[in-house]
């Protein structure tokens, strides 16, 4: 049985308990859910490249990278105190699905569906 702070947002995070084994379940979804986003920014810049006419669109594709890679930047975080936050925002954005989090104990399951929920 785990264990987890009242205040899953910040102000400490999460304090579940992390066997060896969801470790490796947990980094393998979320490096799964990393790949995913970064072949879709690689498509979507291939596309986006594929259209500059002018100065203005090489500035705006410039503009549409560094956006994605702070969001990038910010949406990945492999704390494990906000580990299970950012599981719920992957699955919530179409990244990861609960199958990939297979072998999650069922506290850490449930969190990250409420969270998921609650942000929906």
């Amino acid at each position: 049985m785990s264990t987890r702070s009242a205040a899953p947002f910040g102000y400490g995070g999460y304090e579940f308990k992390w066997s060896q084994a969801e470790k490796t379940v947990a980094r393998r979804a979320f490096e799964q859910a990393l790949k995913r986003e970064f072949e879709q920014v690689v498509v979507e810049t291939k596309r986006r490249a594929g259209e500059i006419e002018q100065i203005a669109d090489v500035w705006a594709l410039a503009e549409y990278v560094f956006g994605r890679r702070k969001e990038i930047e910010t949406r990945y975080d492999y704390r494990y105190s906000v580990l299970p936050s950012v599981l719920a925002d992957l699955i919530r954005a179409g990244r990861l699905s609960e199958n990939d989090l297979s072998g999650l104990d069922d506290d850490k399951l449930a969190e990250i569906r409420r969270v998921a929920q609650l942000r929906s």
